[in-house]
């Protein structure tokens, strides 16, 4: 399990929990010390321009390794806090599977798994939402293109919504949900949801340049049929996106997420 490989590798001074970034390289992935310390310095750009000292967070050290028959060299390596971790972790290659797990390991004050768990699923709502809104933004662009306008756009996002939620449009669902009218309907949905409109709002991205889609109602039920498509998969599986609960504001949780960043980072530095 990756959190008790991290969990191995803790050190503790001075009340104060730190990582080796020899001992953090491997268990994020990376074979070659000179990639990671790339990681490293970018991590450390990130620390000074977000306000904080970084020699607070990253110590240079030297330690002596064994390197067969009794000799030891020197080498190079760094004390790393937890906001160092976190940083770390941040600005690494986010395909490596490690980095992702590290990214809400650090992030987290307290080693309970179920914590870790429950904020991967937060953040695993901030990314499906970041996606949809870039879906999105493509739509408006590619239909744009194509002789829609902002009002259309609204239409067929409304006319999708509805084709999506059992016939309940988008007024409707924000009604439902208790949304106020100048907030985002997707700000409010559960992970699923925003996932399966992220799906059908890509389908039909696909479909409009693929097929050279012009106009209004030639798009509109293109992602009509698209979002019934999604909601037929999902109906197959007993799911109703209509009757799935609201989920936290998103707004809300992002404000959270930035401020226990800020807290990982004051909580504790390492020992001079």
């Amino acid at each position: 399990m990756l959190k008790e490989q991290f969990d191995l590798i803790i050190n503790v001074e001075e009340n104060v929990e730190f990582w080796y970034a020899r001992d953090l390289q491997g268990k994020l992935g990376y074979t070659e010390w000179r990639n990671f310390e790339d990681v490293i310095n970018k991590a450390m750009i990130a620390c000074k321009n977000s306000g904080f000292q970084v020699t607070d967070h990253f110590v240079k050290v030297n330690k002596m390794v064994e390197i067969g028959s009794e000799a030891k060299r020197k080498i190079e390596d760094y004390k790393l806090t937890r906001y160092a971790c976190y940083l770390i972790a941040q600005n690494g290659d986010s395909q490596k599977p490690q980095i992702a797990f590290a990214q809400t390991y650090f992030a987290v004050q307290t080693r309970k798994q179920e914590v870790i768990e429950d904020r991967i699923k937060l953040m695993n709502r901030l990314e499906a939402r970041d996606r949809l809104r870039e879906s999105e933004k493509q739509l408006s662009k590619n239909i744009y293109e194509r002789g829609v306008d902002d009002k259309g756009f609204a239409i067929i996002r409304s006319k999708g919504d509805s084709a999506l939620f059992g016939g309940l449009n988008t007024s409707q669902m924000k009604t439902k949900y208790g949304v106020k009218d100048n907030r985002p309907l997707a700000d409010f949905l559960p992970t699923l949801t925003i996932v399966a409109k992220n799906l059908a709002t890509e389908m039909t991205n696909h479909n409009v340049t693929e097929e050279n889609l012009y106009g209004e109602e030639s798009i509109s039920g293109e992602h009509i049929q698209n979002n019934l498509s999604v909601r037929s998969m999902l109906g197959k599986r007993g799911i109703k996106p209509e009757n799935l609960k609201p989920a936290e504001d998103l707004k809300k949780l992002e404000r959270r997420v930035k401020s226990e960043e800020k807290r990982i980072a004051r909580n504790k530095k390492l020992p001079k």
